[in-house]
């Protein structure tokens, strides 16, 4: 990633506005910033959250808090919990997020 154009700033996430997106069970709620073709954001999932769907998008996601499940579209799973994370690319394997007990991450894509 080559990160251009972008002046040094600070981000107090306690006044992002929150967006609340459907999953096929729970509830995903996103405080987004874009800083040209970079997406950041903080996410909470509800407890028994569960994606309605496969997602292709490229991200470095960190676990702050609960536990993450991300299961593979070729049946490997992974659990993220505080302090660990992940990195995918765009379009490299599809993968989906669940979480039983609720969950919050910082993710960049």
């Amino acid at each position: 990633m080559k990160i251009n154009d972008l002046p040094f700033g600070i981000t107090d996430w306690s006044e992002v506005e929150k967006t609340e997106h459907s999953g096929e069970q729970g509830m995903a709620y996103w405080k987004t910033r874009n800083f040209g073709n970079i997406r950041v954001r903080m996410v909470e999932y509800s407890p028994g959250y569960l994606a309605d769907h496969w997602c292709a998008k490229g991200h470095i996601l960190l676990c702050l808090e609960g536990e993450l499940h991300t299961e593979l579209e070729d049946g490997r799973c992974f659990v993220l919990i505080p302090g660990t994370s992940y990195q995918v690319a765009d379009d490299a394997e599809l993968h989906r997020s669940s979480t039983k007990q609720g969950a919050r991450l910082f993710v960049v894509d």
